[in-house]
């Protein structure tokens, strides 16, 4: 059910975060670009930065996510935990929208692993009866630089979860988060396992 444009007017960040959360996007910008439409602005209007976006998509989780977004949000952390410890031997590090809690219904859950040779991970999941799909994202660095990364993508239970399969020097050199434009947050496991554990509440 549509809800009401928070600030109102022809702010776009609230409305997109409405369009991101309702019509569950993955993607600022689509949610943007759509929000701009729909509130009849230019095709040239300029447009919020992503961190506005993300600070909206939890005000309005806040104010109309209630038990669905809490059970899915812990239903994603948990998941990322037993993943981790399923790769640990590949150094596993949490990233993305389940750390800061912006996510919509088709989130999944996002894990850096810097494994030798990218085909240990693909192997060492199918080897355990998961089923691997392979893909690649490009990520983004300080230097300028872009780089596609392989990605070993598979299901746990209700949850997606993506591997970003990084070299090992990479470990220390964190892609640029599409938010912050800072280096994204990568967290450990036992990070991770105090955020699984912390109140949602937490968030707002």
């Amino acid at each position: 059910m549509a809800r009401r444009v928070l600030g109102g007017g022809g702010d776009i960040a609230p409305e997109a975060a409405r369009i991101f959360v309702e019509e569950s996007l993955t993607d600022y910008g689509q949610a943007k670009r759509r929000a701009a439409e729909r509130l009849g602005l230019p095709t040239r209007a300029a447009l919020p930065d992503n961190a506005r976006v993300e600070a909206e998509v939890l005000a309005y989780q806040r104010l109309f996510g209630g038990a669905d977004y809490v059970a899915r949000l812990q239903l994603l952390r948990r998941t990322a935990v037993q993943a981790m410890k399923l790769l640990a031997r590949f150094e596993p590090r949490l990233s993305g929208a389940v750390v800061t809690g912006a996510i919509s219904d088709a989130h999944r859950v996002q894990l850096h692993c810097f494994p030798d040779q990218p085909e240990l991970v693909d192997v060492f999941l199918a080897e355990r009866g998961f089923e691997v799909e392979l893909d690649e994202r490009d990520y983004r660095f300080g230097d300028g630089r872009s780089e596609s990364v392989p990605l070993a993508c598979f299901q746990a239970d209700r949850v997606g979860v993506d591997v970003a399969l990084f070299a090992p020097e990479q470990q220390r050199r964190a892609p640029l988060s599409q938010t912050s434009g800072r280096p994204a947050p990568r967290l450990s496991l036992a990070e991770a396992e105090q955020l699984a554990a912390a109140s949602i509440d937490s968030l707002f």
